[in-house]
This record gives structure tokens, C-alpha cells and sequence, in this order.
């Protein structure tokens, strides 16, 4: 199945508009998604318990273990480890994201198996490592779209689930995303949402920005259609070169759909 390309429009990162089609991005994304511990953090000392977040910000907000979906929705799927997670319990698993870079390296271990990338030790130095999909994962089930969160297509229909890990404080305007999630989720379906929290001018204008904290503003916008269940913080790491990293706690919440 051919990745399906949607236009871009001008509102998503409004100064930085190049940030997601870099390779050296490309390539942390997929270290990131697929590296193993050793690879990721090669410290015994460090913070494991931050690995492996595009895998865990599925089986932690997971509403019932093995129960079997028919659809999920993945925005913001970057280079697609959540959706290939999504797709070992759901039937068809829809994986978006804006950059067109991640949803190629998606597509194409979908379509090709294991992708090469570099990883950055110091400096100009660098290794080459292999990503593969991981065991269990059903890519027959899954589709990857390039698309703007906040400009999703009116075709796109209903799902039992919608992932969306570290999106909604990268947007421009994330109300428009939150509006649409009710229209998105079927009645009794699932909302699997996190964010860092991390709002930056770079992505957001601070008018649209919460004027409170990310919670509280989520559970004002969201709890007219959606019933909270589940509430957890999620830490993940991401490497920049082997002596320096970025930890992050992520705000991790699971939603129903009211019926």
C-alpha cells in the first residue's frame, strides 16, 4: 500500500517550517523509535526506565489488554513505532504525521523491512545501525498518510482508538485538534493522549497557548465528549549524541468516548 500525500498548509511550525525533513532528525527519530536500550543509553547508570516511549505510550494507556479493535488512528506517528505497536491489536491502524521524511522511513519499513541510520557518537562521528519493525507487528494492517493534524481530511471516518504522543504542544493552533478528536473517536471508543507540556513560541503563539495548566485546560476541552479513565507520567529520553540526552516526563492520559 503507497503512502497517500495531503497538501501542506502554512500554519503548522510557522518558524521552522524545514525542522521535521532534516536526516540528522530523521535519523534521532528513528533511534528513537527503534534503537535498543544499549544503543539509546549505553550508561547502566542513566534513567532506563525512559526507554522505549513510542512503545509504552501504547501498552501504558492500552484501555484493556488483549482486547482486539477494529481501527486506530496514529497522528502525529512520526517514524511509526506506535503504529506498528497499535497494529498487534487492531485490525487497521492509520498512522499521520506532517513530515513527509517520517512518513517515508514509515512507509518504507512497512513495505521493504529493516532501514539503516546513523547515530551520532560525538561530534562528526557517527555508527550505522539498522531499524526493523517489531516482532508481532502486522504492517499489512497499516497505513501511513502525510497530513496536518489541525487540517485532517473529512473522509478519514471513525475509530475505536486515536494515539497521539508529544502532539499537541508542537501545533499552532491545538484547539482545532482538539475539536476534531470527538468527531474522530466512536462512542465508547479511546483517546490515548500525551504531552510534555513543553510549549515553545517557536510552535505555539502564546495566544494559543492554555491559560492554565495542560490538565486542567485538556480536561475543560475534552470532558464534554470524553470521560477521563486513566491518568500516568510517562519519562522518555532522547539522545542527542552518546554523552548527552534529553528526560522528559510526559503527561499521559487515556479518555473514552461518552456513548
Amino acid at each position: 500500500m503507497a503512502a497517500v500525500f495531503f497538501s501542506r498548509f502554512p500554519s503548522i511550525c510557522w518558524l521552522m517550517p524545514n525542522l521535521y525533513e532534516t536526516r540528522r532528525l530523521l535519523d534521532e527519530y528513528l533511534l528513537f523509535h527503534y534503537g535498543s536500550s544499549q544503543d539509546i543509553l549505553p550508561w547502566p547508570a542513566g534513567p532506563q526506565a525512559a526507554l522505549h516511549f513510542p512503545v509504552r505510550s501504547v501498552t501504558e494507556l492500552q484501555p484493556e489488554e488483549g482486547r482486539e479493535l477494529a481501527r486506530a488512528l496514529d497522528i502525529g506517528c512520526a517514524v511509526g513505532r506506535s503504529s506498528f505497536e497499535l497494529s498487534k491489536f487492531c485490525q487497521e491502524v492509520t498512522g499521520i504525521d506532517f513530515s513527509h521524511s517520517f512518513v517515508n522511513a514509515a512507509e518504507e519499513m512497512r513495505t521493504a523491512g529493516p532501514l539503516s541510520y546513523q547515530v551520532t557518537e560525538e561530534g562528526r562521528f557517527t555508527s550505522t545501525r539498522t531499524a526493523a519493525l517489531p516482532d508481532g507487528a502486522h504492517p499489512g494492517r497499516v497505513r501511513f498518510l502525510q497530513g496536518d493534524a489541525m487540517n485532517l481530511p473529512d473522509d478519514l471516518g471513525t475509530f475505536d482508538l486515536v494515539h497521539a504522543a508529544n502532539l499537541v504542544c508542537r501545533l499552532t493552533e491545538p484547539r482545532r485538534f482538539l475539536d476534531r478528536l470527538p468527531a474522530l473517536v466512536k462512542p465508547g471508543g479511546f483517546l490515548l493522549l500525551t504531552t510534555p507540556c513543553t510549549w515553545l513560541e517557536e510552535f505555539t503563539p502564546l495566544e494559543n497557548m492554555p491559560a492554565v495548566r495542560t490538565f486542567d485546560w485538556l480536561q475543560h476541552l475534552l470532558s464534554p465528549a470524553f470521560t477521563l479513565r486513566r491518568r500516568v507520567d510517562l519519562p522518555f529520553l532522547i539522545r542527542e549524541h552518546a554523552r548527552k540526552f534529553q528526560w522528559s516526563v510526559a503527561l499521559g492520559t487515556l479518555w473514552e468516548r461518552r456513548v
